[in-house]
């Protein structure tokens, strides 16, 4: 029996010794599950520092508590809430945290909004090639921080952060080219899951997925200003 084990070990890629128990061997099988967030909608004509500034807008507020309600739905134990240093996902993950009150924020500037390269030669005139080059150095550096394989034993982590950032880091999880990152549309306070296999495979399970906010609450990006918080009037019938 131990033979059996050692050798179903050694043909999976993993080092073995003849005296593991089947249940040691099953710690080997632990998936990570990223649950990226994208903020909520925030004060864009803000002209302060984003990590002083640029507050979530009561819509913004309003997406998070419906984004936090549909990760508490989910029959899962969340082990970690993360947010970038930006007010506006901090704000968002403080939002969210209040539905996990044993998970303590950590936040991080690696996970910082900016631009990396993109094929939309319009983008990439407004941006310089210093930022870009240090753009693509910082969500290099933090894509193994966040994506590492956690074989021994499940991981259900909540990562909010920026549009930007989560786009770039599903080319990355989808193994295609990352200046393809424009091509995709994210909307606030959306969720995308990516899994991390033991051994570092990945797979993009939802993308930009915000079926928990009605079109009411949903930021509008056409003509005709921001969605209409007001509760609507009963209609009486005579």
């Amino acid at each position: 029996m131990r033979r059996a084990i050692a050798v179903a070990a050694v043909c999976c890629g993993v080092f073995a010794s003849v005296g593991w128990s089947a249940e040691e061997a099953k710690k080997t099988d632990g998936v990570r599950t990223l649950y990226l967030i994208r903020h909520g909608d925030y004060d864009s004509d803000d002209e302060s520092d984003p990590t002083v500034g640029k507050a979530l807008i009561p819509l913004g507020v309003a997406q998070a508590r419906l984004v936090g309600a549909r990760l508490r739905g989910m029959p899962v134990t969340f082990t970690s809430l993360h947010s970038s240093t930006m007010t506006r996902a901090r704000q968002t993950a403080l939002v969210i945290g209040e539905e996990f009150p044993d998970l303590q924020l950590q936040s991080s500037a690696l996970i910082g909004e900016c631009t990396p390269p993109t094929r939309r030669k319009d983008v990439m005139e407004d941006e310089t090639p210093e930022d870009l080059e240090a753009c693509t150095r910082q969500l290099e550096e933090a894509f193994p921080v966040y994506f590492a394989p956690s074989p021994d034993a499940d991981r259900h982590d909540i990562v909010v952060c920026h549009g930007n950032v989560i786009r770039y880091f599903v080319t990355r999880a989808l193994g295609v080219d990352t200046e393809a990152w424009l091509g995709m549309s994210i909307a606030n306070c959306s969720l995308t899951v990516i899994s991390v296999s033991a051994d570092g495979s990945m797979k993009v399970l939802s993308y930009s997925d915000s079926g928990h906010i009605p079109p009411n609450l949903t930021t509008r990006t056409a003509p005709g200003g921001p969605a209409d918080l007001e509760v609507p009037g009963v209609r009486r019938i005579e």
